[in-house]
């Protein structure tokens, strides 16, 4: 009985002292990583002895994360972030991805304002012949409407290189989306990708 009873004031104690190192933290207007391995630091100020942690491992040009999944692992390293403005994803991209192409994640349910001046250049051929969307991979499709820009994943239905036309099927409603392959696992649609597609 001394034992068991020491080991549940010691998980007591654990306990106590997370809670007491939690912390509110902020996101960052715009989070990057510089070498795949995404932390806290990367992506929220504030994050303190926690900014370290990796909570995920990005492969691509960016990585997304559910908001919930987020908060909970936070929450695990004894920091609280409120998500006030009620994002359903948050989006990691590389450092090496220029500011003119990064979507901002500041905006409710993955709406950002676009850029003032949203425009996708059409890549040399000598880089189109090579694939960067194969069948079935997860992609991110950007579509741009005036100032408005979503994000949305979707599963490619073809292989398709830089600068090919890609059917990419929406993972929430199902619907099938004509976009136009740019790098990895990064698409486009709406306007700019007829414009893109026009200038090939």
């Amino acid at each position: 009985m001394q034992i068991v009873s020491r080991t549940l004031i010691a998980s007591a104690a654990l306990l106590i002292a997370t809670s007491a190192l939690a912390g509110p933290v902020t996101l960052k207007a715009n989070p990057v990583d510089t070498d795949g391995q995404v932390t806290f630091g990367d992506i929220f100020d504030g994050a303190g002895a926690s900014s370290s942690v990796v909570v995920a491992r990005r492969s691509g040009p960016s990585v997304v994360m559910e908001a919930g999944q987020l908060q909970s692992l936070a929450r695990q390293s004894g920091l609280e972030w409120d998500n006030p403005r009620g994002l359903r994803r948050v989006v990691i991209r590389s450092a090496d991805l220029s500011p003119s192409t990064a979507a901002s994640t500041a905006a409710p349910a993955g709406v950002a304002p676009a850029p003032t001046t949203a425009r996708f250049v059409a890549p040399p051929r000598s880089v189109r012949a090579e694939r960067v969307i194969s069948r079935n991979d997860i992609v991110q499709v950007v579509y741009i409407v005036g100032a408005v820009r979503l994000t949305i994943s979707g599963r490619a239905m073809d292989n398709a290189a830089a600068g090919e036309p890609v059917a990419i099927r929406n993972l929430d409603s199902g619907r099938t989306i004509d976009a136009l392959a740019v790098s990895p696992g990064q698409a486009i649609a709406g306007p700019a990708a007829r414009a893109a597609r026009a200038a090939l």
